[in-house]
């Protein structure tokens, strides 16, 4: 019996959970499922098809309450002609547009709680699955003493990393060697943050931490790879400007979205997590650098905790000094220390193959899967 699945998510542009559906739409795909990605679109789209997955393209994005009905009803449109086994929604406003297209179909679906949502009656329903996943235990905790939900519901799947899309003997040095001189690294040490641009990100404080670490390491330079989506405009703006404020266009470079990670994070040194203001659910750049055996200063919140080890694979600043001072310090520490192999230890910890069995484990109490691969 052949499991048809069906994945919502806002779009498919970029950022780790788009990403993470991605992969899981490939290991689907090899278990025999019939993978469906409903989505407004995006870069990744191309990805998803390639590896054998379905996409159909509907706005379940807009948060537009005018728009809510018609779109609502395209989606049970969609769902009634799939007719899936189960649903998994993976954020807020797809979640909500389920609620009401299910309402005649009466279809098993799963939440797939990403991030730890300010607590309200709107976030809530990514409690409201008949099962509910996060990436971390941090979240599992959350959601429980947000709202309640009883531990049996839940099902927490670490997100992994893929071996061979992080092996260090396979990369593409021509793009490696083209981006060093793109963004003007020779001869520099390089501290990257990886990520959507968004307020969030805490990419503030680390372009503040740099003109510290300028003091005394010089020849430090910051990449930031990531971009902001078109309505976040104004935060990239407003990182620019800090830049120019504090004399460092010469020291910050703003890489863009970049597809080859892998590549990008070879560049760094350090890879920083400078978000201060709301822990990671899990923290996906972090573990990937550490595969391609790069270090990484976090904040001691959320999902880094599960991630980084202090002084082992990084260092981890404590919340109440996750500043430009504190990072600056931390910084400066990772730059100046070998910490050896980092890589091997997050393989093992992070295995795509557990992530897979575990994932594969919960879609299963929906119905038979098809002898995995």
């Amino acid at each position: 019996m052949v499991m048809r699945i069906v994945q919502l998510v806002p779009a498919m542009e970029q950022g780790g959970v788009e990403r993470g559906v991605v992969e899981m739409n490939r290991a689907l795909v090899r278990a025999g499922c019939e993978n469906t990605v409903v989505s407004a679109g995006g870069r990744l789209v191309e990805r998803i098809v390639a590896d054998g997955g379905r996409h159909v393209e509907l706005d379940v994005k807009s948060k537009n309450p005018l728009t809510y009905l018609p779109r609502a009803l395209a989606l049970r449109r969609v769902l009634r002609e799939i007719a899936p086994d189960v649903v998994v929604a993976h954020s807020r406003v797809p979640a909500w547009l389920f609620v009401w297209a299910n309402r005649t179909l009466g279809l098993k679906w799963i939440t797939f709680a990403h991030g730890a949502n300010s607590v309200s009656r709107y976030s809530r329903i990514m409690t409201a699955g008949d099962l509910t996943v996060t990436p971390s235990r941090y979240i599992a905790d959350y959601l429980k003493d947000a709202y309640a939900i009883q531990e049996e519901r839940l099902r927490v799947i670490p997100r992994a990393i893929e071996r061979d899309k992080f092996d260090t003997s396979a990369l593409d040095k021509d793009f490696i060697a083209a981006k060093r001189a793109e963004w003007g690294v020779e001869g520099h040490r390089v501290v990257m943050g990886l990520g959507r641009i968004t307020q969030l990100k805490g990419y503030d404080t680390l372009i503040k931490a740099t003109a510290v670490v300028r003091r005394s390491v010089p020849e430090v330079k910051t990449v930031i790879v990531g971009e902001a989506e078109a309505l976040r405009k104004d935060v990239e703006a407003s990182l620019h400007a800090l830049v120019r404020e504090l004399g460092l266009e010469d020291a910050v470079v703003f890489a863009g979205n970049q597809q080859k990670v892998a590549e990008c994070l070879s560049i760094a040194d350090v890879v920083a997590s400078a978000n201060t203001r709301k822990p990671e659910a899990f923290g996906r750049s972090m573990a990937e650098a550490l595969a391609m055996n790069r270090p990484v200063v976090a904040t001691a919140f959320g999902g880094a905790l599960d991630i980084v080890e202090d002084g082992v694979n990084g260092f981890l600043v404590p919340p109440a000094r996750a500043d430009a001072e504190g990072f600056a310090d931390a910084l400066s520490r990772a730059l100046a220390k070998d910490f050896g192999d980092v890589r091997t230890p997050a393989l093992e910890k992070f295995s795509f193959e557990r992530m897979v069995s575990r994932a594969l484990a919960v879609y299963g109490e929906f119905g038979a899967l098809r002898e995995a691969r």
